[in-house]
């Protein structure tokens, strides 16, 4: 069980704490301009560090990121905790011909995917995961081909696959009348592949085997080279109905390592459209908890209400999922005073009908018998696998980064609450849904109230380094860790998206459920396939 962070330890304490219980064995710096402390230690010790940040001091892990330099790996394991506790980062460097690293995902279960990954996109084998290889790259990618590589060349079609690929799918389940039941990887409708098998004895689900990355795009290694222009064309399109969400990490990332502040009027933009898209993205969510219900006209009305706010945004902002919005020190497009109050406006009457829906739904029993105590997840569990964002915060987890690790105007005068709930059921995640798209337009409305006048971009230069970038997304925690050569160009770009992490732990909410429920399960997760896929 994690420990409240936040009465535990401080920022300023970190380094004495670590160095008193490590000493020599690691070596630790402070960078009190951004709120991190840098800790670098050995492969001895890099689990028992981990460990130590997780369960006991109840630290998240964000993100593990991996550089090949010129002579060695550097892996970066990055933490965050509560309000005055920052950020973490955990540096192990290796030399390049040791490809074996000790595995942290039993000390640490949300490493699990990241380590998975790694191993598939770079060749580090990390001793001691029970589970590595058919990852990220499916069967047509022969072994031993690794396309975060160096020597890759990503610029040239592969021509290496595998001429007649066989897949194998691994059964756990033994028991008389068990079988297999296959769900995608091709759905109805608009949803992006995905493939999840359902071991089943009668009705009961009492496996789920997911897999993912059938459209695997390579958005890390394509961005190897780019400007910083073209970097923030990848980080709005590998998931675009989160696009702004993504850009802004990605600019915020850059304008650390360049020293720059977006303007005051832009940071409260920014807020302003932000909270836009997270409740376009909630109303879109429920629409699509009430089809997976089968009720129909309390979907149709859902979708009427995403579609006034997809015209909302293209009507002000010239498209409908925010692209061409965010760039490094602020927005390209100034609103108005008035058009912004005319956004709030239109969002606070969107909620209005909104609301009404929610009422009818609470009192839907056939609609409530679907959701209430179906696809549980206990707060253990949400910690274990380090889920984020309103699934998280339905199981008990209240952590959300505008609050703990403010950006853009959040540290500011506006006031919001974070929504949560104990149950951790589709039931809970549809009220943290309701709950806070009403936040979304009280947001709105605050911001839309305080504008300044002033530009709304700040001029800057490139510079060389690295830095992360991070947003609570509509789905939840997303970080951007970008290094810039002295060009300007993109050298590394790691996104770890809040549906990678938690579709690393839907099969705990799907599993010891009947069949039937799984669709509706899925649908009170409201993750994203491309987001996963990037």
């Amino acid at each position: 069980m994690h420990l409240p962070l936040n009465n535990v330890v401080k920022f300023v304490e970190l380094p004495d704490i670590l160095a008193d219980r490590w000493q020599e064995k690691v070596s630790v710096s402070l960078d009190l301009e951004n709120l991190i402390v840098n800790v670098e230690t050995g492969v001895k010790d890099i689990k028992g560090i981990c460990k130590h940040l997780f369960s006991e001091l109840g630290y998240s892990f964000a993100t593990l990121v991996v550089e090949e330099e010129a002579t060695a790996w550097l892996l970066r394991y990055i933490f965050y905790g509560d309000l005055g506790c920052g950020q973490i980062h955990v540096l192990l460097r290796v030399p390049l011909s040791e490809t074996r690293i000790p595995s942290v995902s039993l000390a640490m279960h949300a490493a699990d995917w990241q380590e998975r990954e790694v191993e598939d996109l770079f060749g580090l084998v990390f001793e001691g995961h029970p589970r590595l290889g058919d990852f990220i790259l499916h069967e047509a990618w022969p072994e031993g081909v690794n396309p975060m590589r160096k020597f890759f060349d990503a610029s040239k079609p592969f021509a290496g696959e595998e001429s007649h690929p066989v897949w194998q799918p691994h059964p756990i389940v033994e028991a008389p009348g068990a079988f297999m039941m296959p769900v995608g990887p091709v759905f109805s409708d608009y949803a992006e592949s995905a493939h999840f098998l359902l071991e089943t004895v009668g009705e009961e689900v009492i496996r789920i085997i997911p897999r993912f990355f059938f459209k695997y795009r390579g958005v890390e290694k394509i961005a190897e080279g780019k400007t910083i222009e073209e970097g923030v064309l990848l980080s709005e399109r590998f998931s675009g109905t989160s696009a702004f969400a993504h850009s802004l990490a990605f600019c915020q990332a850059v304008e650390n390592i360049c020293g720059i502040t977006a303007p005051s009027r832009a940071r409260i933009m920014r807020v302003l459209l932000a909270e836009l898209e997270r409740f376009r993205r909630h109303v879109a969510a429920i629409g699509g908890i009430c089809a997976s219900t089968g009720l129909s006209v309390a979907a149709s009305q859902a979708k009427i209400l995403e579609e006034r706010l997809l015209r909302l945004t293209c009507q002000y902002l010239g498209h409908r999922y925010l692209f061409g919005v965010n760039t490094p020190g602020g927005v390209l497009i100034n609103l108005t005073d008035e058009q912004c109050k005319e956004i709030s406006g239109e969002t606070g009457g969107v909620l209005s009908a909104l609301s009404t829906l929610q009422e009818m739904l609470r009192f839907t029993s056939s609609f409530l018998d679907r959701l209430e105590e179906v696809g549980q997840v206990t707060s253990d569990k949400a910690l274990s696998y380090g889920l984020v964002g309103p699934v998280a915060r339905a199981s008990g987890i209240a952590r959300d980064l505008r609050a703990v690790l403010p950006y853009a105007y959040y540290a500011g005068d506006l006031k919001f609450q974070v929504p949560c709930e104990q149950e951790g059921d589709g039931y809970a995640r549809l009220r943290v849904l309701f709950s806070e798209a009403e936040q979304s337009a009280s947001l709105i409305s605050q911001a839309a109230g305080i504008l300044p006048s002033g530009p709304v971009r700040a001029p800057f230069q490139p510079k060389s380094g690295c830095a992360t970038g991070w947003v609570e997304a509509p789905r939840g925690a997303a970080f951007h860790w970008v290094r810039l050569d002295t060009d300007g160009r993109l050298i590394r770009y790691r996104v770890m998206t809040p549906s990678f992490v938690n579709w690393h732990g839907f099969h705990i909410a799907a599993e010891d459920f009947a069949f039937q429920d799984f669709p509706i399960i899925m649908a009170t997760f409201g993750l994203s396939n491309a987001e996963c896929d990037r």
